[in-house]
């Protein structure tokens, strides 16, 4: 039987690294930090360039966006407020990378990939809905889990965990089990 090293020892000799090595370089001011844990790649960068790099990354065969998200950074610290985070995976070499973009608190507006996958357009949708992140050439970013009159981002750490009170008005549903069905 032929033991197989860790991922880990061969990751400077992947594709991957060669990846993440060229975007460094292209990106010297963007790229804040490329690191390696349990088998996968996490890339730390600027938010304002993420289109590009996200660019350069479905362009190197990460041709598909698993999932978008958001964190917010409020009580563990970071380099800014809000993370943004995009999981990437390349089906061709079989190989994921995660790509955090930091976003401040100040202005948070982040350019829409959209353009680069249709998928991220309700994945962003409902980072905006949730975390109040927007994203510039978005081309429908409204609401998608709240109504259109809420006030505020429930996923934000300073929002009240009881809420402010909206649910008061909100119709209560009964719910039915199978027994009372019959």
């Amino acid at each position: 039987m032929i033991r197989r090293p860790p991922r880990s020892t061969l990751f400077p000799y992947t594709t991957l690294f060669r990846s993440t090595t060229r975007l460094q370089e292209k990106f010297p001011d963007t790229v804040l930090e490329v690191s390696e844990e349990n088998d996968e790649v996490t890339l730390q960068l600027k938010g304002s360039s993420i289109l590009e790099i996200l660019s350069f990354l479905k362009a190197d065969g990460f041709n598909f966006l698993a999932d978008l998200t958001a964190v917010d950074n409020l009580t563990l610290g970071g380099n800014e407020r809000f993370t943004v985070v995009y999981h990437l995976l390349s089906h061709e070499r079989v190989e994921r990378i995660v790509v955090k973009a930091y976003v401040s608190e100040e202005k948070p507006l982040l350019p829409s990939v959209e353009s680069l996958w249709k998928t991220a357009d309700w994945q962003e949708r409902e980072v905006y809905d949730l975390f109040g992140i927007e994203f510039e050439s978005h081309p429908n970013l409204i609401r998608i889990m709240n109504p259109d009159e809420f006030n505020g981002y429930p996923l934000r750490k300073d929002f009240p965990r009881q809420g402010r009170g909206e649910r008061k008005d909100f119709p209560i549903v009964e719910r039915m089990t199978r027994g009372d069905r019959e």
